[in-house]
């Protein structure tokens, strides 16, 4: 009644493996690294929100100030 060993797990292994398919299980897989790689992007999204936003200039533009004239 102690820990299961290794032929218990792969016995689980191979019910799972025949209820559900291999081709069922691929496609788990690859829906749960893509959920993991969508919530990576997410949270790298975030931080760079919360950055403070660079203050580069690029060097083709000319930075002026406006003047407002009225014409009476």
């Amino acid at each position: 009644m102690g820990s299961l060993s290794i032929w218990h797990w792969l016995i689980v292994l191979l019910v799972i493996v025949l209820v559900f398919g291999t081709k069922k299980l691929g496609n788990i897989g690859a829906d749960l690294g893509k959920a993991v790689k969508g919530f990576k992007e997410g949270v790298k999204g975030e931080e760079e929100k919360s950055a403070p936003p660079a203050q580069v200039a690029d060097k083709a533009t000319i930075d002026v100030q406006a003047k407002e004239t009225t014409k009476h």
